[in-house]
Order: structure tokens, then sequence, then C-alpha cells
């Protein structure tokens, strides 16, 4: 038997971030491991320069996501003006950064995910993690910093609802998730197929045999450079049908 904390998350946009060259900025169609662990940390008040703290996170948990609707793809043509990277000029507000006279514009294509839902699973891995299930949950249900979606511009449209089971696999835990009815939801269809993506959990545990592992770039090294690291991913997929029966 093994304990999970299972949340839900909604937004009318999300941006699960993947690796990205130049000016493109691509979305995964369901959350990474480092969006969701940023998510936690914040909902924690833990701050981007503080490392050693998401380090740990990083190390405590394992992660995995049941996508209930996989939401469509929204691309962006994005403009944004900065004031150069130059001399020891430091900006703390958008408004300072703005009244520079010399300002560039970067361009970039940005994309999204609308209308997504998804149930997130976590759970302890090794001997050490920074905070228990239960801390984590009343952090979800009273965040000390703004929780959202992959980008600032994407905060969740309903409650998470973070819940805590103890079943034999990570696929009795998802069956175990009981959330509350929403009309904000009711206008999302479900797919024909429900997908399951994890890590580091073998067969039994899991409670699924994957038919695909493939490598995801978003184990957090470090949270100042933007660095990640490869990690296994697990897929599974079902109909729906299964599911609700």
């Amino acid at each position: 038997m093994r304990q999970f904390l299972l949340f839900q998350l909604y937004g009318p946009l999300a941006s699960w971030g993947d690796v990205a060259v130049g000016e493109q900025r691509p979305s995964a169609s369901h959350p990474s491991k480092s969006a969701i662990l940023g998510l936690l940390a914040a909902a924690r008040g833990i701050r981007r320069d503080e490392e050693s703290r998401h380090r740990e996170m990083a190390a405590g948990y394992g992660f995995g996501v049941r996508v209930d609707a996989p939401g469509e793809l929204l691309r962006d043509y994005h403009t944004t003006q900065v004031p150069p990277a130059k001399g020891k000029a430091k900006f703390f507000t958008r408004r300072d950064e703005l009244r520079n006279v010399e300002l560039n514009t970067i361009l970039s294509s940005r994309d999204y995910r609308t209308d997504g839902r998804y149930t997130v699973a976590v759970w302890v891995q090794g001997s050490e993690t920074p905070f228990t299930l239960e801390a984590l949950a009343d952090a979800l249900r009273n965040p000390q910093l703004v929780p959202y979606l992959g980008r600032k511009s994407c905060p969740a449209a309903v409650p998470m609802c973070p819940q805590i089971v103890e079943v034999g696999s990570l696929k009795s835990a998802f069956s175990a998730a009981v959330f509350p009815d929403d009309d904000r939801l009711s206008c999302i269809e479900s797919p024909a197929q429900i997908s399951y993506y994890w890590e580091s959990l073998d067969g039994e545990n899991a409670g699924m045999r994957a038919s695909m592992v493939y490598p995801r770039r978003d184990q957090p090294l470090s949270r100042k450079r933007w660095q990640f690291s490869e990690r296994d991913e697990f897929y599974f997929s079902e109909s729906a049908q299964e599911v609700s029966g």
C-alpha cells in the first residue's frame, strides 16, 4: 500500500513547457514534472531563487497524471518590448522597463492548451522529503504564492481539491479520486481514450502495463538557470468507457 496525493487541474489556458529552441515556445499535451513541482513549491511559498529547496522537491516526489480532457492547441504570435541587456540597470517593475528610451522587440510563437483537464498524482520517493503529502495538500488549499498552469497568464479556474488516498497502485489512486461537480467543467467533452503518464513505478505499483516509454526533459536541475535533465516517462491509455465503468 502506498499513499498518493491527488488533485485536479483545469484552466481555460495552460502551457506545459517543452524543449524550446529560438523563438518557438511549444507546449506538451499534459503537465510536465517541473510545472507540477513549481506549482507545489509556490503553494508552499518557495521562491525561484531558493535552489536547494527546489532540489529537495525534485528528489523527494514521484509524479503521474491522467489526462481527463486534452484540450486543443492554441498558438500565439507574441511580441514583447524589453530594455537592452547592458549596463547595471535594474528594473523592478514592468513600468520601469517601459520608461527606458531604448526598447527592443522580442518576437516569439507560444503554444497553449485550451480547456485541458488533468488529475495529478504525487507520491513520496526516497528516504527524505521536504514536506509530507498532508502538508502539500494543506498548501494547495491555502497557497502562499499564486499557483498557475505553466505560465503566470494561466491561472487555475476551479479548486484543486487535494485529497490523499492509500491504495495498492497508481491506477487505483486515480480511480479513488473523487472531485465535486462544477458547472465550469460541464462544457468539456470527454475524449474517447483516457491517457496516463507516470514515472519510476513498475507495472505492479503502477497498476498498468506501459505501452510506451520515452525520455522527457523536465526533471529540474537548476531553477535559476532553467536547466533540466531527462527522465523516463511511461504511457498507457484505455477507453473512456472502461474508466467510467
